[in-house]
C-alpha cells in the first residue's frame, strides 16, 4: 500500500466515524462502560498493593538479642549488616536495653519515677533488640528463619498471622482483578466486532465489488481498522476522563477524614499523579488494541468471495 492510498484509506475509515454515528455512538458507549470497570478494577487492586505494602512497613518484626551478650560497637553494626543482608529486609534499626527503657518511661511519664528502679544496666529487665522492617512479606516465614539462625537472637517476634491475611487478601484481589480485565476485554472484542459486523453488512456488496475488480485484502480492510481503533480511542479517552475525575473526588474526599481511616488511607490511597500516566495509556494502548482486533474479526468472512 502506498502513501498516497494510505492516506486516502485513513480518511475514509475517519469519515465512516462521522457518516455511521449511531454505530459509533453505540461502539463508543458499551466500550467505554467496559473500560471503567475495568479502571475501577485495577486503582482498587493498586490501592489494595499499597495499602498491604503501607501495613508490612508498619508491622515491625522485632529481633530479641541474648540478654547476656554484651556486645561491642563494632559487633553491633556486624549483626546489623547481617540482617540488612537477608533479601526481603528493608531496614532494621538497633534499640540497646536502655533505649527500650527510655521508651516504656515516655509511655508513662507520670509514673516515670518508678522506672528508676531499673536504671542500673544489671536490674533492667528489657533485651536490646533489632526492629526490623520486612518488604517481602510473602516470604516472611524463611526471612523470620534467617533472622533465629543469627548468632546472640534468642527470640523473633513477627505478626505471621496477620500478615498471612494481608497477603491472601492482596492475592485473592489482584487475581480477581486480572479476571475482570480479561473477561471484559473479551467482552469489549465481542461487542465492537458486531458493532462494525453492522456497518460492514451494510456496504457488503461494496466490499464484493472492490474484490472482484481486484482490490487487495489489507485495502478493504483498513478504513474499517481505523473506524475500530477511532472508537477504541474515543472510548479510551472518555473512560480515562470519567475514571480520573472521580479517583480524584475520592482522594479528596479521603484526604478530609480524621482518626484512624484518615491516617490509613491518607498514608495508603496512591494520589492521581501516580496512577494517571498508567490508567491513561493503558486506556488508549486497551482501546485502540480492542477496537482494531473487533474490526479485523468482523470484516474477515466477507472478504471470501
Amino acid at each position: 500500500m502506498n502513501w498516497s492510498s494510505f492516506k486516502y484509506l485513513t480518511r475514509q475509515g475517519l469519515h465512516n466515524l462521522a457518516a455511521n454515528r449511531l454505530m459509533t455512538l453505540a461502539g463508543v458507549g458499551v466500550l467505554t462502560a467496559c473500560l471503567v470497570i475495568t479502571g475501577v478494577a485495577t486503582l482498587f487492586t493498586m490501592n489494595v498493593d499499597s495499602l498491604v505494602a503501607y501495613l508490612g512497613s508498619q508491622n515491625e518484626t522485632i529481633v530479641y538479642l541474648d540478654p547476656a551478650w554484651d556486645g561491642t560497637d563494632e559487633e553491633i553494626a556486624q549483626l546489623n549488616s547481617d540482617i540488612l543482608a537477608i533479601p526481603g529486609v528493608a531496614g532494621a534499626t538497633y534499640y540497646s536495653k536502655r533505649d527500650v527503657l527510655e521508651e516504656y518511661r515516655g509511655y508513662m511519664e507520670e509514673y516515670a519515677d518508678l522506672w528508676d528502679e531499673f536504671e542500673p544496666d544489671e536490674e533492667n529487665p528489657f533485651k536490646a533488640n533489632f526492629s526490623v522492617v520486612i518488604r517481602d512479606l510473602e516470604n516472611l516465614d524463611g526471612i523470620c528463619a534467617q533472622l533465629r539462625a543469627l548468632p546472640h537472637v534468642v527470640k523473633v517476634n513477627a505478626a505471621e498471622e496477620m500478615t498471612y491475611i494481608f497477603v491472601s487478601v492482596q492475592s485473592v484481589i489482584t487475581i480477581a482483578g486480572y479476571v475482570l480485565v480479561a473477561v471484559l476485554a473479551v467482552v469489549s472484542i465481542v461487542v465492537i466486532s458486531n458493532t462494525i459486523r453492522l456497518s460492514v453488512y451494510a456496504r457488503r456488496r461494496e466490499i464484493n465489488i472492490m474484490k472482484y475488480v481486484g482490490a487487495t485484502n489489507g485495502f478493504i480492510r483498513w478504513p474499517f481498522f481505523v473506524e475500530g481503533v477511532g472508537v477504541g480511542l474515543l472510548s479510551a479517552v472518555l473512560a480515562g476522563a470519567i475514571v480520573l475525575a472521580a479517583y480524584a473526588g475520592l482522594v479528596q474526599a479521603s484526604g478530609q477524614l480524621t482518626g484512624f481511616w484518615g491516617t490509613l488511607l491518607g498514608a495508603s490511597v496512591l494520589p492521581v499523579s501516580r496512577v494517571w500516566y498508567i490508567i491513561l495509556p493503558a486506556f488508549l494502548l486497551g482501546g485502540a488494541v480492542v477496537g482494531g482486533l473487533g474490526s479485523v474479526t468482523s470484516i474477515r468472512k466477507h472478504l471470501n468471495v
